[in-house]
């Protein structure tokens, strides 16, 4: 983990971390092309051959996994990882359920009535990853807001799902689940297959490929978000080295590429946090290899240039020393506040969903919630009184638009102006 200072020479660094993107999903777009077009043209049978090329599994075996597989997953799985399964579930099912905004009617004046209908999407597809961990949490954090939004049909699609996972699916009553992977599941949850049926969303995080593949299929389903590497940022003036130093290498563990970075303008609490991440990443090859090439210790000039640069990295997760600082965030995924309030808490079953935006894009948006989900369909219905209050305004409007077949269309019901 190295130290940098933001008055030093190696300024290039802060601004690689504030203009960042993750690249690696471009370089592979021609490829990722080809498996695309190959499902779209050729669905099941390119979908069962690209299948048993990327993810080793026989074409015989059935895309779709039977419930009774998905039950005895359930059945098998020791009682108290079921029990933990299940106090995930209710959080981030009553987190999702303060989530959904709700509808309404304004009546502006009379005989005017405006208003949101909100209208769940009718099919989403949740894809969970099966790389280097399994990951029940991802398939409850993707599936839950989805139901909480009055999704109709759910789908889940992984290559390997483990045990859990389908345990996971299994606790929420997800019936439709494929065994596959990839930008091959990508595109048939997008474009659709014999055996698969297009959704309408596609929710949930994946490698490269994934990602690759979602951005190519973007105008044939909707899509999340494009999620590159983990992304960790600690800004604290008082914290406890050994704790910032925890969740730093709790998230360096996703993945080799994830980002750890720890903010301060205390260079005494900066090296204490380097050693302390040092030794606590000993014999975890993963958070070890983030933490040499991509952990930073950077010490700002002060508490204010701290929270400025927090900000312009727009970081994934962020922890802070106290409920005052959430004055002065503007940009992140999830924050944490405090030195009890382990990151790792809420990548399981605090309730807030884990599926954050990376790459700086929790500029513009937050993670993965009910809103993904639902659609905001407003309505307005007009009286003869309504037309006589605003149709004046409208025409005007009209007319200084150069659009006169609008303005006629209201003149039409009795407005002048």
């Amino acid at each position: 983990m190295k130290l940098i200072r933001t008055s030093g020479r190696r300024s290039e660094a802060i601004a690689a971390l504030t203009d960042r993107r993750n690249a690696s999903w471009e370089r592979i777009l021609p490829q990722t092309r080809r498996i695309v077009n190959s499902v779209r043209r050729s669905g099941d049978a390119a979908l069962l051959r690209l299948r048993a090329k990327f993810d080793g599994i026989s074409p015989q075996s059935p895309l779709r996994i039977p419930e009774v597989e998905l039950q005895l997953a359930w059945e098998s799985t020791p009682e108290p990882i079921r029990q933990a399964l299940g106090t995930a579930a209710r959080n981030i099912r009553a987190f999702a359920v303060r989530q959904r905004p709700k509808d309404f009617d304004l009546r502006p004046a009379p005989g005017v009535t405006t208003g949101q209908r909100v209208i769940p999407l009718a099919s989403v597809g949740c894809y969970v990853p099966s790389g280097r961990y399994p990951l029940p949490s991802t398939l409850l954090m993707t599936v839950i807001p989805a139901q909480v939004a009055g999704v109709e049909r759910i789908v889940a699609v992984s290559p390997h799902p483990a045990k859990e996972v389908l345990a996971a699916a299994c606790l929420l009553g997800i019936t439709e689940f494929y065994r596959v992977g990839g930008a091959q599941a990508v595109a048939a949850l997008a474009c659709g297959t014999e055996s698969i049926p297009r959704v309408d969303k596609i929710a949930g995080p994946g490698n490269a490929w994934v990602t690759a593949a979602k951005k190519l299929v973007a105008f044939d389903s909707s899509i999340d978000m494009l999620a590159g590497p983990t992304e960790i940022v600690v800004t604290s003036e008082t914290g406890d080295p050994a704790l910032i130093a925890a969740d730093l290498v709790a998230q360096a563990e996703h993945d080799p590429d994830a980002l750890a970075i720890f903010i301060t303008s205390q260079r005494a609490l900066a090296e204490s946090v380097i050693a302390e991440a040092k030794q606590r990443a000993r014999g975890n090859k993963i958070a070890t290899a983030a933490i040499t090439n991509y952990g930073l210790a950077i010490v700002t000039r002060s508490a204010a240039e701290a929270h400025e640069l927090t900000n312009r990295i727009a970081p994934e997760h962020l922890t802070i020393d106290s409920v005052a600082d959430l004055a002065w965030v503007r940009n992140a995924g999830s924050v944490f506040i405090g030195r009890w309030s382990a990151q790792p808490l809420g990548d399981y079953v605090s309730g807030p969903n884990h599926t954050l935006p990376t790459g700086g894009l929790a500029r513009v948006r937050g993670g993965l919630s009910v809103l993904d989900f639902l659609k905001l369909v407003t309505v307005q219905e007009y009286s003869e009184q309504g037309v006589q209050q605003f149709g004046p305004a409208a025409i005007r409007l009209a007319r200084a638009e150069g659009l006169a077949a609008h303005a006629e269309a209201i003149r039409a019901r009795g407005a002048h102006d």
